[in-house]
């Protein structure tokens, strides 16, 4: 069953701020300019951003990086990544060279003095050439390099300006544990003030991730149903179907919780727990997502076993999580994890919030799935509907963007036989326009200053205390590692997670 979909006219007309162009000039440095994320993600949404009119007027982009490269060859080697990776390709809506001409290279050693000096001298003159000191600083480097680039900013006085604003994008890992996201806070607390910091997790970006506020508040027939009267649990699932791959010495000392669980699914989690923010602003969209993870209830890590699970992937003739590149043959890193969370609130209390995450499992899927209560009395042929599954909301976050609401109607016929039917709204195919990357909005909030879609640093430290001692359970070896064969949903143990509370975990997206 599917939704149609109608375009009405808007009640003002006021025009959407993701449609406006940032009117005052800018200049984007970009640390790590040589790196695969600029190609996939960063190259390909400023160009589709400059192919859309998003971008100013006037704007310029430094890539800066230890990297030995000219002009030339940096400008082809994003057009590589542009043509591979953009919705708008080069030249079919803004001409390559157009956009090329605005892009720029300045090799610089991330811990040496005297190359921010040289960085100082190019952004005075680009600015110049500009008429605006704006800057946006983007660090798409490994996260060891954060506090030397940013301390070098500091001393060379590139953090503030009397003439323009200056921000800076942080890339996600933040921090390793919970201390290590403190110092790190701090020591970027003390080159620039909050309002110049920007958390980046890309997830924020998804359109079904912001659409998670639209469904929830401004739909009656949701709203009332949301809370602990008539929900039975959440599942967040954050599934992938590769593995590590060439990243397997970063993975392998930070795990699948650190990878994706801290900060991915803990997201998610607050935007579907969340109160009311009193109004679409940064503040206090993020004051209500603090809230919540504040209410999340401390784990203790000997409650460990109980309430996570973890495993590796293993096969006897196939993919192995310590036969891979840069893996410890004896290594004892999770590659899927599985959580029993409850928030303590009133909204909240009892209803438990399952997440997992983990590599080469089935199929590639982010989804959140809302499961209602049973109704109190089935009065049908209980041999047909006992076997049904309680109603659910399944939101798909990707790869297929959607909404699905499962519910139960009577087949055609004599007697009284139940099937569960579902009803769908899809973008692709009820909007038909390929959905805006993540990258896109987020770069493009960055420059309009919306700091709604990044982390605070309250935020990151809170989701760091709620996973903190679970990782320490595991390092104590407070729950067992398992194990899980690649192509499947992960282990049995996280099955029994949730048998043991009567459930099951519903893939709901991947069967619509």
């Amino acid at each position: 069953m599917s939704v149609s979909t109608h375009l009405l006219p808007s009640a003002t007309s006021r025009q959407d701020k993701n449609n406006t162009t940032p009117s005052r000039p800018v200049v984007i440095v970009i640390f790590g300019a040589s790196g695969d994320l600029t190609q996939r993600k960063l190259a390909p949404a400023l160009h589709t951003l400059a192919s859309q009119r998003l971008m100013p007027e006037r704007y310029a982009v430094l890539g800066v990086a230890r990297s030995p490269l000219s002009d030339e060859a940096f400008r082809a080697q994003l057009r590589e990544g542009v043509a591979a990776n953009a919705r708008v390709k080069p030249d079919e809506r803004l001409p390559w060279e157009t956009f090329a001409n605005k892009l720029s290279y300045l090799p610089l050693g991330y811990e040496d003095r005297d190359s921010y000096q040289l960085l100082a001298q190019r952004l005075a003159a680009l600015s110049a050439e500009l008429g605006s000191d704006n800057v946006l600083f983007y660090l798409s480097t490994p996260p060891q390099l954060y506090q030397p680039i940013v301390a070098h900013l500091g001393a060379a006085g590139l953090a503030a300006s009397e003439d323009g604003w200056r921000r800076i994008v942080i890339e996600k890992p933040f921090g390793h544990d919970l201390a290590s996201a403190r110092a790190l806070n701090a020591a970027v607390h003390e080159v620039f003030d909050e309002e110049q910091i920007y958390r980046i997790d890309h997830y924020l970006g998804k359109e079904t991730v912001q659409n998670l506020l639209v469904l929830r508040f401004a739909n009656a027939i949701f709203e009332p149903l949301w809370n602990r009267n008539y929900v039975s649990s959440v599942q967040i699932t954050v599934a992938e179907s590769v593995g590590v791959g060439k990243r397997g010495g970063y993975y392998d000392q930070a795990g699948v919780v650190r990878d994706m669980i801290q900060n991915h699914a803990l997201q998610l989690l607050t935007l579907t727990a969340m109160e009311p923010p009193v109004a679409l602003n940064a503040t206090a969209l993020r004051n209500e997502k603090v809230k919540v993870l504040e209410a999340i209830r401390s784990i203790e890590p000997r409650e460990a076993g109980t309430c996570s699970v973890r495993a590796q992937y293993r096969a006897k003739n196939g993919p192995t999580y310590r036969r891979e590149e840069g893996v410890d043959p004896r290594s004892e890193t999770a590659t899927y994890a599985a959580l029993k969370l409850f928030v303590d609130n009133w909204r909240w209390q009892g209803v438990p919030f399952y997440i997992r995450s983990g590599k080469l499992l089935k199929t590639k899927i982010t989804e959140i799935v809302v499961r209602f209560k049973r109704v109190p009395h089935l009065m049908f042929a209980k041999d047909y509907a006992s076997i049904r599954p309680p109603n659910s909301l399944n939101i798909c976050i990707q790869p297929d963007e959607g909404i699905h609401l499962t519910f139960n109607t009577k087949l055609p016929g004599a007697g009284m036989r139940t099937q569960t039917v579902d009803m769908s709204f899809q973008y692709e195919s009820d909007f038909g326009d390929k959905l805006p990357e993540a990258y896109e909005r987020l770069l493009l909030d960055t420059l309009q200053g919306d700091a709604s879609l990044f982390a605070r640093s309250d935020e990151i430290e809170l989701s760091w205390q709620v996973v903190d001692p679970v990782l320490q359970g595991w390092e104590q070896d407070l729950a067992p590692l398992g194990f899980y064969e690649p192509g499947s949903w992960g282990p049995l143990e996280a099955d029994e997670l949730l048998a043991r509370d009567g459930s099951v975990w519903m893939s709901g997206c991947a069967q619509f």
